[in-house]
């Protein structure tokens, strides 16, 4: 066993029966092979434990501990990611979602791949996230990471949002739309592919700008390199809601400026040896699948 290891995290979706049964056993795994196992309040409040495992706070999770294994679906991850990115733990995906593009080990092959990766047998990447603050009159009112990508839409309103897109300081165009997609390469294949954006392999160092809706047919996807100063300012009388991997939120006002960066954060995913980026999208995307009959 790579000695490395020796305190293992456990976070998984809360209010979910499948997944409680799954960290349990996952757990159970782990301390029968004498690893240190902790379980994420979150997640042991939902699971009810009954305090068979220590019980940590991210901070903790993130200071203390060598391995975060999250179980649930790319959601999870995605939370589970901003929460331990300044940390830099190695995180392991068990998927229990629908796509799982993040989580990409298989719920019945879990304890087989998690003994595999204890042992050393595993490939390494890092995720680059985007660094997203708000600003009000020069003043920043809210800031936080995204792994995915940043949405700026209309709300709840019934029509379009109109808005300057600058980079590096330099004026690139007023766009009447819905909205705007900034994703990264982890993201790309997310909301920003169901808008016609560009699938990017996570070695890519860009941004993918895309636009939602746009009045003007000539408004086309953009991809940036990453080191990309990217500034949104919405022009009056337009409010927009602001999305952070559709999980936060943050209510934009008219003349506010949405500024995102590459962040210093990265998180690192830890894969089975044999994973493979374009299986994943094989299947995922269901590329070269057999037509469907009805």
């Amino acid at each position: 066993m790579n000695r490395s290891f020796r305190t293992v995290a456990l976070i998984g979706k809360y209010q979910s029966p499948d997944v409680a049964e799954s960290v349990l056993r996952i757990a159970a795994f782990l301390r029968d092979r004498g690893l240190t196992v902790w379980i994420e309040q979150g997640t042991a409040s939902s699971i009810g434990s009954g305090g068979e495992y220590a019980v940590a706070t991210y901070e903790e999770i993130g200071s203390q501990t060598d391995l975060a294994v999250v179980i649930g679906g790319d959601g999870t991850m995605l939370n589970t990611a901003r929460r331990l990115a300044e940390h830099g733990v190695p995180l392991v995906g068990i998927n229990q979602g629908r796509l799982g593009f993040l989580t990409d080990i298989a719920r019945e092959e879990a304890p087989g791949r998690l003994g595999e990766i204890l042992e050393g047998r595993y490939t390494e990447e890092a995720r680059f996230m985007l660094d997203a603050e708000v600003l009000r009159g020069g003043h920043r009112v809210y800031r936080t990471l995204a792994l995915n990508d940043v949405v700026v839409n209309k709300g709840d309103i019934g029509r379009m949002i109109e808005f300057d897109l600058s980079i590096d300081g330099e004026y690139v165009y007023t766009q009447r739309s819905d909205g705007m997609i900034l994703s990264t390469p982890t993201g790309s294949t997310a909301y920003a592919l169901s808008a016609n954006g560009p699938i990017l392999h996570p070695s890519v160092g860009g941004i993918a700008l895309v636009p939602l809706c746009p009045h003007a047919l000539t408004a086309r996807p953009v991809t940036l390199p990453d080191t990309c100063r990217i500034e949104i300012t919405l022009l009056p009388p337009h409010d927009a809601r602001v999305h952070f991997d559709g999980q936060t939120r943050y209510d934009a006002r008219a003349g506010d400026t949405l500024r995102v960066t590459r962040s210093p954060n990265a998180i690192r995913l830890l894969h089975p040896q044999e994973y493979s980026y374009f299986a994943m999208l094989r299947e995922k995307l269901h590329w070269s699948a057999a037509p469907r009959h009805p």
